[in-house]
């Protein structure tokens, strides 16, 4: 059973693209443009990881965490995609496993999925 990632952008462009990599490599692949469709995505099914942008509209990466881990403390490994220059940063106040910095390299994105997935 292919695993599931979650990814949670509000570029449209970057969602399709990574949806499109992540299928080639076999994973099942979920997507929402925000936090809050990112939770009703959830509700039908936990995902095995979590790709997630912070600054999004509706609802963002930093809300979406925290009504996520209320409702399913779980040990959903969570990875922080981010433009911003202190990626480490914004991963680190949500408690985030990992992050990857805009733009990334793919090996790199398929080097973090392994590592948490596999």
């Amino acid at each position: 059973m292919p695993k599931t990632v979650l990814v949670v952008d509000d570029d449209e462009d970057l969602l399709a693209t990574m949806q499109d990599l992540l299928r080639l490599r076999g994973y099942q692949v979920v997507t929402a443009a925000n936090g809050q469709e990112a939770l009703d995505r959830v509700s039908e099914r936990i995902p095995e990881l979590i790709l997630l942008d912070m600054r999004m509209p509706v609802m963002n990466g930093w809300e979406f965490v925290s009504a996520f881990r209320l409702a399913h403390p779980s040990t959903t490994p969570i990875i922080v995609v981010t433009a911003a220059p202190d990626a480490q940063h914004r991963a680190q106040q949500v408690e985030a496993n990992a992050w990857l910095s805009k733009p990334f390299d793919v090996t790199d994105l398929f080097a973090t999925l392994e590592r948490y997935l596999h």
